[in-house]
This record gives C-alpha cells, sequence and structure tokens, in this order.
C-alpha cells in the first residue's frame, strides 16, 4: 500500500457535503474506487520493472489490465486506438476493445529545451521504433505512436543516455513542466525560470511521495513578459515579476484546467522569490495530494479544490501547513507586449538571433527532426526549445546563417513566416490514435488551413490582430478549445438524417496575450455545429464578418462576444 512520510500536522475539515470525498487529509486514505484501489496496492512508478524484465520479453499478451491501462502511465505509455474504429462506437466499446497493440510514447521535456545531440536521439527513435512518427504537443513533450512493448527497454537507454525521460510523462502525477522557450536569452526576460525548473525535476520527478496524486498535476514557470507558458489553465504556473522591493521573483497562480469543465487559474496574491520557488512548488503538490478530491475522478483535478476553498483559504492552508512561513505580497504580471509563440526571426540578448517556426498543427517526424538536426549543425546551433502552442524554436543563431536555415527550415516545412490560419491553428492527437477521440483533427486542421489560405488570401493583410483555431477530437480539451477564437469540440453531427464527423463550436475565449491583457472562456452559440467538411466555410464566413463588423483596434475575441447569435452561425 502507498502511503506518505512526509505529510505535515494539520487542523482536519469536515467535508462540506457531509460525505467523504476521499481527501486524504480529511478522510484517511481508504480508497474509495478502483483506480484509488490499485495505485495503494502498487504505485505506477514499479512497473518499469516489469516492463523491462517481463513484458518487452514475453509481449503485449502478458501484461495484465491494471499495469496495461493504469501503471504503464506513470512512464509515458498509452496504448493507442486500434484502426478502423469509428467515432461512433468510441463510447461503446471498453479500453480492451477500442486499444492496439501499440503504444503512444511521451518522452517529457522540462521546459521545452532540447540540445542538438539530443534532437538526433529523438529523430533515431522515431525511425527504427515509431514508423517515423513524432508530434509537437501543446505540452511541449515529444509524442511517438506504433510503439512496441518489446522495444521500450533500448527506447529507454537511449534516451537517459542522452538525458532524456518519459518518467511521469503521464499518470496522476506532476507532469512536464512547461518553460520559457526564450529561457536564459531574451533581452527583455525578467528572470531565467531554467533554475527553478531543473531543481524541480531532479528534486521531485520520480519522487514515490508525489507519484500518486489525486489526477495529473500541470505546471509552468516562465521569467517572459510575453506570457508564453498559457498560466492560466496550469494547476500551479510561476509568472515572472518584479516586487517593488524585493526585485525580480514568480507571481503564484493556482487551480486552472479545461477539459469538461473549464475554470481558469487564480492569483494567490503572493511573491515567491527565485530560492523558494521549488519549495512552493512542492508545497502545492503535497497540498493537491493531501487535500485533492479522490472520490470521483471527474472532480479530482486541483481546480475543484480551489473552487470550494477560493484563493485565501489556498495561501493559508499553503503558508501554515506545509510552508511554515508566510509569503509576501506581490504583484500581478503586467499585460504581454509580444506574441508568446516566438514565431520568427529575433535577436537574443547576446547579438545572435532565435528564430522560430511552425509545423502544421505540431505534425512532424522523424524524417523531420533529422532534417532540423541537420540544418541546426550546419547553422552553429546546439540548441532547441519547443512551445506550448505547438511550435519550436531554434537558438543561437549567428546573423550570416540566417538565410540559410530560415529557408531549409521552410523547406522541411516548418515556416518562420507562417500564414496567420497555420500560425494560430493547433489541433490535439484526434481519432488516428487516440482512444477518446470522436473524430480527426490533424488533417482535417490541416487541410483546413490549406484551404483558408487560399479562400482568404485577399483579406489577408487586414488580420492585424490573430485569431487562434483550436481543434479537439472529444470533449477533453487536449487543444484548450475553451481558450481559442475558434474552438472547436470534436463530436458527430447529424445531416439529413446521417451522422457524419464534426465539431460543436465555441467562440471569443483566449489567454492573455500582447491582443488581450485577460484570459477568458469562449461562448457557445446555441445550436451552432459544423461539419468537418463544412468548416473552411464557417471560418471563412466568420473571419470576413468579423473584419465587416469590428471596430477600431478590436479583436475577434471582443467581436464574439458582443455580436447577436445570428451574427456567428
Amino acid at each position: 500500500m502507498t502511503t506518505t512520510t512526509d505529510t505535515p500536522a494539520r487542523t482536519l475539515r469536515p467535508p462540506r457535503s457531509g460525505r467523504s470525498n476521499g481527501q486524504w487529509a480529511v478522510d484517511g486514505t481508504e480508497p474509495l474506487n478502483a483506480n484509488e484501489e490499485w495505485k495503494q496496492e502498487e504505485g505506477g512508478l514499479a512497473v518499469r520493472q516489469r516492463i523491462e524484465q517481463v513484458y518487452s520479453k514475453q509481449g503485449f499478451a502478458s501484461i495484465p489490465p491494471h499495469d496495461l491501462s493504469g501503471r504503464f502511465r506513470w512512464w509515458g505509455l498509452y496504448t493507442q486506438r486500434r484502426p478502423g474504429i469509428d467515432g461512433g462506437r468510441t463510447a461503446q466499446l471498453d479500453d480492451t476493445e477500442l486499444a492496439d497493440e501499440f503504444f503512444m510514447l511521451r518522452v517529457r521535456l522540462d521546459g521545452g529545451a532540447l540540445t542538438l545531440h539530443q534532437l538526433r536521439v529523438l529523430a533515431d527513435i522515431s525511425l527504427e521504433f515509431a514508423r517515423g512518427t513524432a508530434d509537437i504537443s501543446d505540452r511541449q513533450n515529444i509524442q511517438y505512436h506504433w510503439i512496441r512493448v518489446e522495444d521500450v527497454p533500448e527506447i529507454w537507454r537511449r534516451l537517459e543516455d542522452a538525458g532524456l525521460q518519459t518518467t511521469e510523462a503521464c499518470g496522476d502525477t506532476p507532469r512536464v513542466v512547461l518553460g520559457s522557450p526564450l529561457a536564459g536569452i531574451a533581452a527583455d526576460e525578467i528572470l531565467d525560470p531554467t533554475p527553478v525548473i531543473d531543481e524541480i525535476v531532479s528534486r521531485f520527478v520520480g519522487d514515490p511521495e508525489l507519484a500518486n496524486l489525486p489526477r495529473k498535476f500541470k505546471s509552468a514557470v516562465t521569467g517572459h513578459p510575453s506570457l508564453d507558458v498559457v498560466h492560466e489553465v496550469n494547476d500551479l504556473s510561476l509568472v515572472g515579476v518584479v516586487h517593488p522591493e524585493l526585485g525580480p521573483g514568480y507571481d503564484l497562480w493556482v487551480g486552472g484546467g479545461l477539459s469538461t469543465a473549464p475554470r481558469l487559474a487564480e492569483r494567490l496574491g503572493t511573491f515567491v522569490s527565485e530560492d523558494r520557488a521549488a519549495d512552493v512548488w512542492h508545497g502545492v503538490v503535497r497540498l493537491f495530494r493531501d487535500y485533492g478530491y479522490r472520490r470521483l475522478r471527474t472532480k479530482a483535478r486541483l481546480k475543484f479544490l480551489l473552487a470550494e476553498w477560493g484563493p485565501v483559504e489556498f495561501r493559508r492552508v499553503l503558508e501554515e501547513e506545509y510552508l511554515g512561513y508566510a509569503l509576501p505580497d506581490g504583484p500581478a504580471p503586467a499585460p504581454a507586449t509580444t506574441p508568446g509563440d516566438h514565431v520568427g526571426v529575433h535577436v537574443q540578448k547576446d547579438g545572435s538571433h532565435y528564430v522560430g517556426a511552425a509545423p502544421v498543427v505540431g505534425r512532424v517526424s522523424g524524417e523531420t527532426l533529422a532534417g532540423l538536426a541537420d540544418l541546426m549543425a550546419a547553422a552553429g546551433s546546439d540548441r532547441l526549445r519547443l512551445t506550448p502552442h505547438q511550435k519550436l524554436v531554434v537558438l543561437d543563431v549567428a546573423p550570416a546563417r540566417l538565410a540559410a536555415l530560415v529557408a531549409g527550415l521552410d523547406d522541411l516545412g516548418l515556416s518562420v513566416n507562417p500564414s496567420p490560419f497555420r500560425r494560430h491553428t493547433m489541433a490535439c492527437t484526434g481519432i488516428e490514435y487516440c482512444k477518446l477521440a470522436i473524430v480527426d483533427t490533424k488533417v482535417t486542421a490541416a487541410t483546413a488551413v490549406a484551404e483558408l489560405e487560399r479562400r482568404l488570401a485577399d483579406v489577408t493583410g487586414d488580420l492585424d490582430t490573430p485569431i487562434s483555431l483550436h481543434l479537439n477530437g472529444c470533449p477533453n480539451s487536449c487543444a484548450r478549445i475553451q481558450v481559442a477564437d475558434i474552438g472547436l469540440k470534436g463530436q458527430l453531427v447529424t445531416v439529413d438524417g446521417e451522422q457524419r464527423p464534426g465539431f460543436q463550436v465555441h467562440l471569443g475565449g483566449g489567454l492573455a496575450s500582447a491582443d488581450r491583457d485577460e484570459a477568458g472562456l469562449g461562448r457557445t452559440v446555441r445550436g451552432l455545429r459544423v461539419t468537418a467538411g463544412d468548416l473552411p466555410d464557417l471560418v471563412e464566413r466568420l473571419v470576413r464578418r468579423f473584419l465587416a463588423q469590428r471596430s477600431a483596434g478590436e479583436t475577434f475575441s471582443s467581436w464574439a462576444h458582443r455580436v447577436d447569435e445570428d451574427e456567428l452561425r
């Protein structure tokens, strides 16, 4: 049974509902559902030895259910969707019926940071073990598909020899820590988050005391004023600020998350110095472990606890029960003044350049990664960063080598000067590989981008404010649909009595950025759904109406929230 040994003294609170929510600090650790039972029987981290010594030798059929559909996730492994199962059957079949005998493998890249050597290792693994697949996720990870359990130990060996890992890339754990892609290189950086991220990873990733959380825990750290780590939708974010007396440090945000019950994070109003940042992160994670709701997995994210407690009580418990000291009050981050995706050519503080490029909705390949590595070597760059917007940034490029790099990236399908539609479109994995998905996303999004570039070429020059388009294959919002200008939630749409792949439409969402001061969730328009085939028609219509009706300086989000529903159909 997995228990904790670092639980602080506390005052127990009776549940407000009058029944147990499965909070360890209130109700005790008795498991209240099947997931909590097998997690307590044996933690997810323990499965690695069996993968290496048993399953990789005896094959897929030797893996029992609680390891296959549960503990494997603690090492970044999910079974992928069996080909040929249409979206109408997603909710009708159980996991064993949906699952293929291959895996998605997620490589966690904390801060999105890669060296040239690590990039070559990732490319080689893709080509040798993953049928050439590789996607850049909006969590700065690389995701492979078609992975066989027989190959996992060798993949781990290669990754770990290169300083990479899949530890806790999935599961009820502290997942990858997002970080600013410009960490340590931007002239306008408030502070470099790299030391904090490195300390969090070295001290806490793989710690058994933090490996049984109520649900996943997403965190982010940035010191860049572009607010480039989507801080409003993480369980915890540390955002760079300058305190008028204490100097540079971080503003603490907690309780963000989307999925089927979206909620934006809230400030606790505290100032966190750099030397305390990892300890504060640790305190919030332990608070979530001990007080998070475990009875129902649908209510187990940190956002539900924050919604009940509020930021004042959350701060009090954090300070009194987990830190042992009060944090000083601090300022909020200043509004962003530059885009957070970092696309284009920009000057670093040392006089060299960083180059941000956009693949189409994060889809790359082993061949693309290998070609990128060759381009970086020719440009004299040893460092690459992935972004939370499915983009990539090449660092440390000398001015004389910029033109060749930009041309080479374009030849690889990594555009440094993308159209606004390509730049601002994201998509999750979709039905191609995901067992939860109902519709295709990657191909649908790529097709829509190409069609919109053709249809709206006459007005592209008028789009002086970005319009983001996010496609998700199911309601879980891995592609952040509720905070997109146009967010699309996958579902089946009935047309003339026939079900077709399509989307429910959310309009007018967004995160704080250079174009809007505050984050907000999109609105749903009653009955507004679109088939995948008609998606370009809908987007074209909305863009043209927006351009025709907007007031001076108005964003798409503001327009979408103020006009009548009929204008949005």
